[in-house]
């Protein structure tokens, strides 16, 4: 995961977090829903980075396999 891609997912369920605390403490439900969604979003940021972080070790892992098959096969 991207340095900035972790800054903007960590913004996102931050921002979410205080929007529904603020929504919370003022009685506010809209606010309180917009920092839910904004939370789940920063979360689905950090999910969908963690995905492509494994899919690139994999790509990787097969890559480091198929260079020593070759190797292995010459």
């Amino acid at each position: 995961m991207g340095l900035g891609d972790k800054f903007d997912a960590a913004k996102d369920k931050f921002g979410g977090s205080a929007k529904e605390t603020a929504g919370k403490v003022t009685g506010d439900s809209e606010l309180e829903g917009e920092g839910k969604a904004q939370n789940l979003q920063g979360k689905a940021k950090d999910a969908a980075e963690s995905v492509k972080d494994a899919a690139s070790d994999a790509k990787e892992q097969a890559k480091g396999f198929t260079d020593n098959f070759k190797k292995d096969n010459q």
